[in-house]
């Protein structure tokens, strides 16, 4: 786990791995919201979920640019610290470092996030907006204008750009950047209304995921490191069949009505931004089997932008080269279908990148200290850190196929930009 910064002599202790969700969805917030200074606002308790809602004046505190903007008002006691928390100082942050990850629903974010959390040895705790020592993850949903009754009125999708508040997102984002808390709207999912407003404190690490963290300028000039979550179709399809009706009840038909309803607003206001993104994991249907209609295999990309100077590209034997590379043999345990891997340059909507790609999946997970071995530029603390993370979590989703293995190394890319942005290494036990 990270227990310590080697520089900066801030202790950061904490278990590996996290309860609860991590990624927008179903979270209840309990409570009135908290006052900076340790008492809690009165005038909150008394709002129900959804009601018109008043700004209530906070000391210390002033109303957030774009607060004002949602015409039912469920925004209205959105606020930002007139200075600089006494937080900064007291966990020695230097400097907030932002990190946008997109994805549309059902695309394995709270998966990836909780490798995230793994890499950082960091924990968070079960509320609406996860927040821990090291790391705070915002889920963009709470900048929802409408609620879910007020979307259908208005005729909107969550995904349209008229049902999110950019403003605010843009205002909020960078304050918590500059170091100051800020008083910020939730998206309840469980009633489809507004609660009222939560303190979040700037941390060394915050993770803004959700639909829109690089469509609005404003907002993507302040991250550090921006990550697309791409799932092709026809796999996204196959994910979402497969939770909704095992985990939810819903129909087949209601599955696909949702999906197709979604599609218009998703290819405009969501799929773009994987042309501005600095990693785009791409996941596919596997090549190696012909006609696997359930999507049993896959075929996954680490996109990297050359642009991106935050981090080192990620690279397999020779770094530049093109290799196709398949490793089963006597070092590596492969079944029905194999493993292959490819690397090399490319070019992804007019940007020069770099691409690694893993098709089939791998039969012992220990073994792919053989495949981490070969990679270049991974920035692991140690001989075989990327394989004891996937041994870490054998169970979730993705880890014998390239979805795990690039995760794990986009969650290390993250850490390195951290360290980047801020000057300080991190030690890891």
């Amino acid at each position: 786990m990270v227990s310590a910064f080697v520089a900066g002599g801030a202790s950061l202790m904490g278990a590996s791995g996290a309860a609860g969700p991590l990624a927008c969805g179903s979270r209840k917030w309990v409570g009135v919201a908290p006052h900076a200074a340790g008492s809690t606002v009165r005038g909150y308790a008394p709002a129900r979920a959804g009601a018109l809602r008043m700004a209530v004046a906070v000391e210390g505190f002033e109303k957030a640019p774009g607060a004002d903007l949602s015409e039912q008002g469920h925004h209205a006691d959105a606020m930002i610290a007139t200075k600089v928390s006494d937080v900064m100082k007291q966990k020695g942050i230097e400097r907030p470092v932002i990190i946008g990850v997109a994805a549309d629903s059902g695309c394995g974010k709270s998966t990836f996030l909780r490798r995230v959390l793994n890499i950082f040895g960091a924990q968070v705790s079960k509320a609406h907006t996860p927040q821990g020592d090291f790391i705070t993850v915002i889920c963009l949903d709470d900048y929802h204008y409408h609620d879910r009754k007020g979307r259908k009125v208005a005729n909107v999708t969550a995904l349209d750009e008229k049902a999110n508040n950019f403003t605010l997102m843009a205002a909020q984002v960078k304050a918590l950047k500059e170091g100051k808390a800020i008083y910020k709207p939730i998206y309840n999912h469980d009633t489809g209304e507004h609660d009222p407003s939560e303190l979040i404190e700037p941390n060394h690490l915050v993770v803004i995921e959700g639909l829109h963290p690089m469509y609005d300028p404003r907002v993507a000039e302040l991250l550090d490191l921006s990550v697309y979550m791409d799932v092709s179709d026809e796999v996204k399809l196959s994910w979402k069949v497969q939770r909704d009706m095992a985990e939810r009840g819903h129909t087949l038909e209601n599955i696909l009505a949702s999906i197709e309803s979604r599609k218009p607003d998703f290819a405009q206001f969501v799929d773009p931004q994987k042309k501005k993104a600095d990693i785009v994991l791409n996941i596919l249907p596997t090549q190696l089997v012909p006609d696997d209609k359930e999507n049993k295999y896959l075929r996954v990309q680490m996109i990297q932008r050359e642009a991106a100077t935050n981090f080192a590209k990620v690279s397999i034997f020779d770094e530049g080269s093109t290799i196709d590379w398949v490793p089963c043999g006597r070092k590596l345990s492969c079944s029905y279908p194999g493993i292959k891997f490819h690397y090399g340059p490319d070019s992804y909507f007019g940007e020069d990148v770099t691409v690694l790609e893993m098709d089939g999946v791998v039969e012992k997970l220990d073994e792919m200290i053989y495949v981490e071995s070969h990679l270049n530029n991974t920035e692991t603390k140690f001989y075989g850190e990327m394989t004891q993370q996937l041994l870490k979590n054998p169970t979730a989703p993705g880890t014998f196929n390239g979805t795990g293995l690039f995760q794990v190394l986009i969650a290390l890319k993250m850490r390195e930009v951290y360290e980047k942005c801020t000057g300080r290494k991190l030690s890891v036990n």
